[in-house]
This record gives structure tokens, C-alpha cells and sequence, in this order.
């Protein structure tokens, strides 16, 4: 678990809700970002995802805060059956 989003944050990764996200997730949907996070930012992660080879060469990287937008895993699969 990354409380606070520190691991994110480090990477850049968080993007922040905007106002009227921040209403809908805390009154409609019940969703307790200040608590879950442990902080005041109302951040969220950016979806992504790292292959990193044994020798901690980042080998693949994608990442979008539209958590729509994901790689499929055929596409980082076939990076990580290279290694």
C-alpha cells in the first residue's frame, strides 16, 4: 500500500480530482479519499505499468491518468517474455 501516494508521488504518477469529482466521490459514492490516502490532496494514482529487467533497466512504461486508457497485457507481455 502506498499511504499518502509517497511511491507516486516520487514518480509523478498522481493526478488530483477536480472540485466537482471531489463532491461525487465523497457524497454520491461514499468514497473516503482523505482516510484511505491519510492525507488532504485528493490524489489519485496514475494507472500504469513498469517492466523492469534484473538489471533494474525500466525496459516498458506507460501510464495515463484517463483510467480508461491501459496498455493491453499482450503488449507488456510480450516485453517481459523478451527479458
Amino acid at each position: 500500500m502506498d499511504l499518502g501516494l509517497a511511491v507516486a508521488r516520487s514518480y509523478g504518477l498522481t493526478f488530483r480530482l477536480p472540485d466537482d469529482l471531489e463532491r461525487v466521490y465523497a457524497d454520491d459514492l461514499g468514497v473516503d479519499l482523505v482516510r484511505f490516502n491519510g492525507d488532504t490532496s485528493w490524489e489519485l494514482p496514475v494507472p500504469a505499468v513498469f517492466v523492469v529487467d534484473g538489471e533494474g533497466i525500466v525496459r516498458y512504461a506507460a501510464g495515463d491518468p484517463d483510467y480508461t486508457a491501459r496498455p493491453e497485457p499482450d503488449e507488456w507481455m510480450e516485453v517481459v517474455r523478451g527479458l
